[in-house]
């Protein structure tokens, strides 16, 4: 008996030994710690390959989807800021309705299995107007912005109060449950700290201590602030962090990049802006060889810049050349060239957080990192860097010789075997394409002129003009300044071949010049200089001469100190050439409106539209200040819609009365082209039939040859030489076990069509020497004859195919046309939406 009682005795022990397991299990805290290694998610840690997403510059329809190709892609963090001015852009009335709905984007994030870095400024930069701040600020007593300044302390902390409170309350923060496991405080203020002296070293401190005063359930940072104070973690921003950040500014926190730009911004006037995959493969690859466990592309989707939400001179598409294009769809390689990156450095992953790290410089260009851990769980990864721009090496390590291309970085995932190299592609590429609509083609355009008002038509009067960022208080791009003036017949020239000149000097943005109601010209300034001086010969009379000026403003400035002090709009007005010499117009008395008719009647709805006659376009394109309207049906299939305004000049433009953007296609690069010429029109805003395109021209243009077209990346392509490494999705590690997938572990083309389209057609192969790039590949000295036909049989027909890179699948012994030479295959394939039997 006395046995038996032992027995349930133990047994009742182990029952409660395991209960109160399972139950210390079940409560274990969530939340995020870190240490000089890396962040520590929920007890573990992890490596972190994260893209910003911004939720305003999409609409919600849209981001389940971009989630999920970036996902798709590797990341497994979002990165987004908080948008002060669009949240309360009238103070004390918040809006979070939809594309402003951040809790809704964050749970979406979550949704899918993704964590989130939130960035809530309240300074953001962001290429974003007045860099997140809402205009009422501008206009608090004795404010400073970004200083230790008494009003901006108490407004920035009731903001970030305001958003803390609204993720706790939601349930968002990581110790919460959900997918917030960072926050950051401030942005790149060490760029402007120096203009504020004391008082911008007590800011940040002030800052720190404000934030983690808030909430402290997960680490904050600093981008771009080497002095970080001990509570937040300093991170850096650029393109290369792995050789260009000098560290942690404490020995316990981790190295973390919080924007690895992905090009560059463009504003009106710039070229394209470029970056390469292999670029940008390199500088992450660098980065985790030196101790970095984060990295996040900035942008990874950059989408739009829709209403009048973009910054000075920004384009309304925003960071188009990221891994996701501005309409959602995948860049390659840029998307597919970091994913299998991402998937390289998992396959190193556990080396990479446990093991000890070794660097051997075998001169000034290579180098060998490796990161090992000895013992029965062996762990080893190595990266193999050659840092020469212009000249490839080979490497030995560990008796093995390895090729290394010109500025590239092998990585070895145990120490022994090629995975990935930055600059080798082995992923497929594509080609954009824009197709003309058929459904929403033949468009009836008709035209509403607004009238140009003179002096008597303004009510409000100052003796000069009025400063454009005070008086329009970021309610319009636009405001009218009007002015008259008596002259006599002896005050003109006399000669029939000399006109007076009309001199406006502008501190920006730009402005639209009329003298009695007749155009003039228009002037503008650019992103490095917003101020310009306008000079144009205008046609005066005898009595009274009205003059009058819409003036302009392209998004508020985003970046540099002290942006409540800035300025815009006409600051000197004279008139040249007149008998008596020149006339300063400037104290002449000035009447202003801020805002155009048709904006304030909301021309660009169905109701407003009602408001005022319309007229069909006919005879000569339209002059100036002029609205356009039109209906179209939704195009066919299910593709990207955009809107090509390249025969245009600039303005503003509106489906059924939600806001594309600002265009300017008539502010060229020095190439020649428009900066941006098509115009994302969200599939969202569409109905079936019948969608209403609103446009206003501020100077004329061609609204006959306006063009609504379709968007694709259906042109998909390979270019793949004989010693690229296989694709790094033919190996898997199961903890210290590390092998491969497939048997034939060679190089081969693999094209794979978006959605489920097919393989059509193959536009273009060459196995020899071919060169170019997708969408413009040509032949180069030698090819095989039988290159067309090869592709045809792997591909023709099919959803995804790979084409060996092998002498003997395209050519019979004795018959290679260039036997000495190493070989590149190059393919081009097109994809359709295959047919429906």
């Amino acid at each position: 008996m006395a046995k038996q009682n032992q027995i349930l005795l133990t047994l009742a022990l182990l029952i409660f030994s395991l209960i109160s397991s399972a139950t210390g299990a079940a409560e274990k805290p969530r939340g995020v710690t870190y240490d000089s290694r890396s962040l520590i998610v929920n007890g573990n840690r992890e490596l972190f390959f994260s893209g910003s997403i911004h939720y305003p510059r999409s609409p919600p329809e849209m981001w389940p989807d971009i989630i999920r190709k970036a996902k798709e892609g590797g990341i497994n963090l979002i990165q987004t800021y908080v948008f002060w001015n669009i949240h309360e852009h009238i103070q004390g009335q918040f809006d979070f309705e939809g594309n402003y709905d951040i809790v809704k984007f964050i749970k979406e994030i979550g949704k899918q299995g993704l964590y989130v870095t939130l960035r809530i400024g309240p300074y953001i930069e962001a290429e974003w107007t007045s860099g997140g701040f809402p205009y009422w600020l501008r206009e608090v007593k004795n404010i400073t912005f970004r200083s230790y300044n008494e009003p901006f302390v108490y407004h920035m902390k009731k903001y970030a109060e305001m958003v803390i409170e609204l993720m706790k309350k939601e349930k968002l923060f990581a110790p919460q449950g959900g997918p917030i496991i960072l926050a950051q405080i401030e942005n790149e203020y060490n760029n402007v700290q120096l203009a504020y002296k004391e008082n911008g070293k007590k800011y940040i401190e002030w800052a720190a201590n404000m934030a983690v005063g808030l909430y402290n359930g997960v680490p904050w940072i600093m981008c771009k602030q080497k002095d970080a104070p001990p509570s937040v973690i300093n991170t850096c921003n650029g393109r290369h962090c792995g050789d260009t950040f000098t560290g942690p500014n404490g020995p316990n926190k981790p190295s973390l990049w919080t924007e690895n730009w992905t090009a560059q911004y463009r504003t009106y006037g710039d070229p394209p802006a470029q970056r390469s995959a292999e670029d940008l493969a390199f500088s992450v690859a660098r980065f985790f060889a030196k101790n970095g466990t984060l990295t996040n592309y900035y942008m990874y989707y950059g989408g739009t810049n829709f209403g009048r939400t973009s910054s000075s001179f920004v384009t309304t598409r925003y960071y188009d050349e990221a891994p996701l294009d501005e309409f959602g769809l995948m860049r390659d390689p840029k998307w597919s060239h970091l994913r299998d990156l991402h998937r390289a450095l998992r396959l190193s992953r556990r080396a990479l957080l446990w093991g000890t790290p070794t660097v051997q410089k075998i001169n000034e260009n290579l180098e060998i990192t490796v990161y090992e851990k000895p013992g029965p769980d062996h762990m080893c990864a190595a990266f193999l860097t050659n840092n020469h721009t212009k000249l490839p090496s080979n490497i030995t390590f560990r008796g093995a010789e390895y090729y290394l291309p010109e500025k590239s970085i092998s990585i070895l995932a145990d120490c022994k075997t090629v995975v990935y190299n930055t600059q080798t592609v082995v992923s497929q590429h594509n080609s954009r394409n824009f197709v003309p609509s058929e459904k929403a083609k033949n468009l009836k355009w008709e035209i509403y002129q607004e009238k140009v008002p003179t002096i008597h038509d303004l009510a409000l009067k100052n003796r000069d003009p009025l400063e454009l960022y005070s008086l329009t208080k970021d309610k319009s791009d636009y405001a009218w300044y009007s002015t008259s003036i008596n002259l006599d017949r002896r005050d003109l020239p006399m000669r029939p071949d000399i006109l007076p000149v009309l001199q406006i000097a502008s501190m920006g943005h730009a402005l639209v010049a009329f003298v009695n109601g007749q155009y003039v010209g228009f002037g503008h300034g650019n992103n490095i200089e917003k101020s310009f001086v306008f000079r144009q010969p205008v046609v005066l009379k005898p009595g009274i001469n009205h003059i009058t000026l819409l003036a302009e403003t392209i998004g508020y400035p985003n970046s540099g100190a002290y942006m409540e002090k800035r300025f815009a709009g006409p600051r000197g007005v004279t008139l040249q050439g007149l008998m008596a010499g020149t006339l300063d117009i400037t104290l002449n008395v000035w009447g202003h409106e801020v805002g155009v008719y048709g904006e304030k009647e909301q021309l660009f709805t169905e109701e407003g539209a009602k408001k005022v006659k319309w007229n069909s376009l006919a005879g000569p394109p339209p002059g100036p200040v002029t609205w356009l309207k039109t209906y179209f049906d939704a195009p066919e299939g299910t593709d990207p819609v955009a809107l090509r305004m390249d025969k245009m000049q600039k303005g503003m433009m509106w489906v059924n009365g939600k806001s594309l953007g600002r265009y300017w296609a008539s502010f060229l690069s020095p190439l020649g082209q428009p900066t941006q010429s098509e115009y994302h029109i969200p599939r969202a805003f569409l109905k079936p039939n019948n969608n209403l395109l609103v446009v206003f021209e501020e100077t004329g243009g061609h609204p006959e040859i306006i063009q609504i077209v379709t968007v694709n990346r259906d042109t998909i392509c390979s270019m793949i030489t004989e010693y690229h490494p296989p694709n790094v999705k033919y190996w898997e590690r199961s903890r210290s076990k590390f092998r491969a997938v497939v048997e034939d572990l060679k190089a081969g083309a693999h094209l794979t069509c978006p959605d489920d389209n097919v393989i059509e057609k193959v536009e273009f192969a060459s196995y020899g020497d071919p060169d170019g790039a997708c969408g413009n590949f040509y032949m180069g000295n030698c090819t095989s004859p039988n290159s067309i036909k090869v592709a045809e049989k792997y591909c023709l027909g099919k959803h995804t195919c790979s084409i060996p890179v092998e002498r003997e699948v395209f050519d019979e012994p004795n018959k290679d046309p260039c036997p000495n030479i190493f070989k590149t295959l190059a393919v081009q394939v097109k994809c359709v939406v295959p047919k429906k039997n």
